[in-house]
């Protein structure tokens, strides 16, 4: 495993394993019980619905700097698939009574400069960061949702959505076979998107509860969490 991830908790062999729901599938999941770490449900829908409209700042920026139209209608997916996911988690905490703009409000510097860690030198590696890290987050709230009953389940719904991902896979498995370089660059690349990434996982988590848990409980989420970061990346022909 990457030596960043591995400053984040101690190898052990886990007593837990948590499976993580694959896109599309409608049966229940087994996973760790979160109840104890998870946050109030504010907190976590608050964080969900401003991860999606990150997702789709991003991948509008990179559809304004691309010269492709080909390219530029497969991003339009992606980004409109993540501002659907946006506005039905916006449209949750408004049916239960919340103002979504001030659930949201706490996560804006944080998640907006975890953001900006992720812009690449050039939108290729900017495109691979919003694959890499929405994919490794939006397991994590999948995963994490079980904790909320009714509401859980209706986030689950909406983040196993399509994502239009797929069409970012092809861009950059176009990008990898037409030059070499790219796939020692793209590896290396999203290597350093992976610690980032699960610190936002811990930020959401309940921190006094986190605190007082040993690593050996904690580590099968991460686990978990890297082994699907891992199929992803082995689908676009690049090292984990």
């Amino acid at each position: 495993m990457n030596v960043v991830v591995n400053w984040f908790w101690k190898r052990r062999t886990p007593r837990r394993t948590l499976t993580l729901r694959s896109r599309g599938e409608q049966s229940g999941a087994t996973r760790v019980d979160f109840a104890e770490l998870a946050p109030e449900l504010n907190r976590f829908l608050g964080q969900a619905a401003y991860l999606q409209l990150g997702y789709f700042e991003t991948l509008t920026r990179l559809i304004r700097a691309t010269p492709e139209l080909a390219e530029k209608e497969s991003l339009s997916r992606a980004a409109g698939a993540a501002l659907t996911k946006h506005r039905a988690i916006v449209d949750l905490i408004a049916e239960r009574g919340d103002d979504p703009t001030q659930l949201m409000l706490p996560f804006r510097e944080n998640l907006d400069a975890f953001r900006r860690k992720t812009i690449g030198a050039r939108p290729r590696e900017t495109l691979l960061a919003v694959y890499i890290t929405a994919g490794m987050l939006d397991d994590f709230y999948l995963a994490l949702a079980g904790s909320y009953g009714d509401t859980g389940a209706r986030v689950v719904e909406i983040l196993s959505e399509d994502d239009a991902r797929q069409e970012i896979v092809a861009i950059m498995q176009e990008t990898i076979e037409s030059d070499g370089e790219w796939r020692s660059l793209l590896s290396m690349w999203a290597r350093r998107l992976v610690g980032d990434t699960i610190l936002v996982c811990r930020s959401a988590l309940r921190p006094e509860r986190l605190a007082a848990m040993d690593d050996e409980r904690i580590e099968p989420v991460y686990t978990e969490l890297m082994g699907a970061h891992a199929r992803r990346m082995d689908a676009m022909g690049l090292a984990s």
